[in-house]
């Protein structure tokens, strides 16, 4: 099983959302900044890096809140389990930039009660879920 950190990024009533491309997975739909924890690491720290990484900001681990746990099964044959931990960022420094871009085309702040098309199918469920509390 992988364990997968995302981060839930709220400026008033919008939400930043980025736009993957070129890594063969869900290409051209929307999701929350993600990645997956490294061995050696918890939760928090590898939420931390991977904002760093993805949007060139500096988090605060005491501003990280765990707000959802999610389970999915593999998606194809072949494919991994994953255990997917939600996070609410409550304080960051920086604005956030695309810092891959070869992983992200483009950055967009939607309104969170009126999610747009297009977002990866299990984070939108997630994004309901945490919501609705």
């Amino acid at each position: 099983m992988t364990a997968a950190v995302y981060g839930l990024m709220r400026d008033g009533g919008d939400l930043l959302l980025m736009r993957r491309a070129g890594t063969g997975y869900r290409d051209g739909q929307l999701s929350l900044p993600a990645g997956h924890l490294g061995g050696a690491e918890d939760a928090v720290s590898g939420l931390v890096r991977e904002l760093a990484e993805e949007l060139r900001i500096d988090a605060a681990p005491d501003g990280c809140h765990l707000a959802l746990t999610m389970h999915r099964a593999p998606e194809e044959s072949g494919d991994r389990e994953y255990l997917d931990l939600f996070f609410v960022v409550e304080g960051w420094r920086g604005t956030p930039t695309i810092g891959e871009p070869d992983k992200c085309s483009e950055l967009v702040w939607v309104d969170q009660r009126h999610l747009p098309h297009g977002v990866v199918d299990y984070v939108a469920a997630a994004l309901l879920a945490i919501d609705q509390g």
